[in-house]
């Protein structure tokens, strides 16, 4: 199989999991913490979130710099609240499908949609951008 056909298979997932109800804080939290979730978009690997204890953060677009934040629940939606912006929370609403979790941006007019495309264990490896130039 070549690489990116599986995220393009679960990103051609994703509508039928907006048809389910979004995910409380609760269930997120069971799912998430302890996981490191690798993120697609389109066919393409968007960047990954490691959940912490405590709904503690570290973000990534998988260019080697990560932000370390939080999240809360706003209503039916999971915000994020990092480090480099504290004022600008990052809200999404978070749906569980069969393959996975379907994100859907809400700070976004377009509705930016994520779908989970690799699950670990491992914790995010962060040496920051342009090391070694």
């Amino acid at each position: 199989m070549k690489p990116g056909i599986p995220v393009l298979a679960l990103t051609l997932c994703a509508a039928p999991a907006l048809a389910q109800s979004p995910m409380s804080a609760e269930a997120f939290e069971d799912y998430a913490t302890g996981k490191t979730l690798i993120y697609g978009e389109s066919g393409m690997a968007y960047g990954a979130e490691q959940y912490l204890p405590g709904r503690r953060v570290i973000w990534t677009f998988l260019d080697g710099a990560c932000r370390r934040g939080e999240w809360y629940e706003k209503a039916e939606q999971i915000c994020f609240r990092y480090e480099h912006a504290p004022d600008d929370p990052q809200c999404w609403t978070f749906f569980r499908s069969q393959t996975g979790l379907t994100a859907r941006f809400e700070n976004d007019p377009q509705a930016r949609i994520l779908v989970e495309v690799e699950k670990s264990t491992e914790p995010l490896i962060c040496p920051g951008p342009k090391v070694g130039v």
